[in-house]
């Protein structure tokens, strides 16, 4: 029978008055735990006084539990509240797993307060015992319902970075480390990304052996074993993906080796294959912008001439040799497509993998081969010193506001990218090619000492982002010398010039592990 109003002050008063022994007043508090079945207000009452006493009647503990989550549950949005408001009076001890259990299936709510009301519950019960608190959360993440297990490891992920160093000992984050990897066997792609935000954000993961057990994960996930199929949207976007999380962990002591060979082996034979998992994304430039971001980390290749040997075949794919000639002139309207974007990527991972291997543009192709190189490489860099010019004329005396306006954010990245390809261009036109020169990527934040040294020479802002559009040189040209006329190429710069990033939720298609549906898991509430 529910108690009233009257009767839950009655009760109240009494345990309250016990000085030394309130276990003799079990009946008090059994009545107490009835209020849970009486009105709004006999129920508002009983959440505020059932945790007051919970700790004084231990053979009671689970009824007191129960009658608690009742309330969690109940109709009405402000006992629920006041409810949840008093749950980790009960994380105590052999409790305190329960009650984040209970906790974190109460994430599913809808109601914004209540909402924020378990996220604060939660991290008072983290910081009273961080890895008992994991263990619910991890619990759910692995059994629970989906929108459970998709707020959870929200929760992680934006929670755990908060957490004082007192907190977030060695300990829990050796505890979160192996029970992230438990649920990295069957993930989605958005859950990917989050976990390893998780991971990537702990201190013992900070340390050369971390950042290379995080590499190693994602390795795992990237399925590198398995030769890549770029007509499957989901295989492209999983490797995407994995390559994205892994690049912030390379160094000079975390080798991409096993990327770029990927690269190398399955992704540049089937360039022109590929299908973009996003359909605004040009997955070409994509790629080819991840392997110039990795080239500088690359270390060993057990295939590094046959890798080399495949980067050079596709940059000459994209550095076409200049329009036949007839009766002394240029052919009408044969005038190349110049892919700017494109080439500086091939360019600097051909620039990158050739100081491994200096001698292969002396000993390992054809003197046929190189001849022809070199004159692709001549004709495009005749048209980038005309480009080059017409840009820095455009932009000289621009500040402020007037880069901002789309055209000249477009022109600033414009000759980001044609500074980039000459200044390669320059080194391998060297006897013997060198490949001493560095350049900062087009998409890439300009180095401040860079920067300087680009404002004072002209001007410009080249640390904009920009997106771009399709550009044709001038086809004016002085002459080179009495015998051939030049006849320059258009060149052409992605839409997606600027860093594009993106993060797809769940990979279509089942998998045995990694990104796929995530199995048949137990379904229904396990308090």
């Amino acid at each position: 029978m529910a108690a009233t109003v009257e009767e839950l002050y009655r009760n109240y008063g009494i345990l309250a008055d016990e000085k030394e022994d309130l276990s003799k007043h079990k009946d008090a508090y059994q009545a107490i735990l009835d209020g849970v079945k009486g009105g709004p207000k006999e129920k508002r009452l009983a959440a505020q006084f059932i945790p007051k006493f919970f700790c004084s009647f231990p053979a009671l503990a689970d009824a007191a539990i129960n009658a608690q989550l009742d309330l969690c549950e109940d109709e009405d949005v402000s006992i629920r509240r006041q409810a949840i408001k008093e749950l980790p009076r009960f994380a105590s001890g052999e409790n305190l797993p329960r009650v984040a259990d209970i906790l974190t299936q109460l994430l599913q709510t809808d109601d914004s307060a209540e909402f924020n009301q378990v996220n604060t519950a939660l991290i008072s019960i983290f910081k009273i015992d961080a890895k008992g608190t994991l263990g619910g959360l991890f619990s759910q993440i692995l059994q629970g319902e989906d929108i459970v297990r998709e707020r959870a490891i929200k929760f992680l992920s934006t929670k755990l970075k908060m957490m004082p160093d007192d907190t977030m000992t060695k300990e829990v984050e050796d505890y979160i480390f192996i029970e992230t990897k438990k649920v990295l066997e069957d993930v989605t792609g958005e859950e990917f990304v989050l976990l390893m935000r998780i991971l990537s954000g702990l201190k013992s993961m900070q340390t050369v052996s971390g950042r290379q057990q995080l590499v190693e994960l994602v390795v795992e996930q990237a399925f590198l074993e398995q030769a890549l199929n770029p007509t499957d949207a989901d295989s492209v976007d999983r490797l995407l993906q994995c390559t994205r999380q892994a690049l912030p962990l390379f160094s000079k002591n975390v080798h991409s080796t096993r990327f770029v060979t990927y690269f190398c082996e399955f992704v540049l034979p089937n360039l022109s294959l590929l299908t973009s998992p996003v359909a605004e994304l040009d997955i070409q430039l994509e790629v080819l912008k991840l392997l110039a971001e990795m080239g500088p980390y690359c270390g060993d290749m057990d295939k590094l001439e046959v890798n080399l040997n495949m980067l050079f075949e596709k940059l000459l794919e994209f550095m076409p040799l200049p329009p036949e000639e007839e009766n002394g002139e240029n052919a009408a309207n044969e005038e190349p497509k110049l892919q700017f974007s494109y080439v500086e990527c091939l360019l600097f991972s051909f620039h990158q993998l050739g100081k491994k291997l200096p001698d292969f543009l002396i000993d390992k192709i054809s003197a046929e081969k190189l001849k022809d190189f070199k004159i692709r490489l001549q004709y495009f860099a005749r048209g980038l010193q005309v480009y080059i010019r017409q840009l820095r004329v455009a932009l000289q005396g621009k500040t402020g506001d007037a880069l901002k306006t789309e055209e000249n954010k477009i022109k600033v990245v414009a000759l980001k990218i044609t500074n980039n390809i000459n200044v390669l261009i320059k080194d391998l036109f060297h006897n013997p090619p060198s490949y001493k020169s560095t350049v900062t990527l087009s998409w890439k934040p300009v180095q401040k000492t860079e920067a300087a040294a680009i404002g004072q020479k002209r001007q410009s802002g080249e640390d904009i982002g920009a997106t771009a559009t399709t550009k044709k040189l001038p086809t004016n040209l002085p002459r080179r010398d009495a015998r051939q006329i030049y006849n320059p190429p258009s060149g052409k710069y992605s839409a997606s010039i600027g860093n594009f990033s993106y993060e797809r939720g769940g990979f279509r298609g089942g998998r045995g592990r990694g990104f796929g549906g995530r199995g048949n898991r137990s379904r229904g509430r396990i308090y």
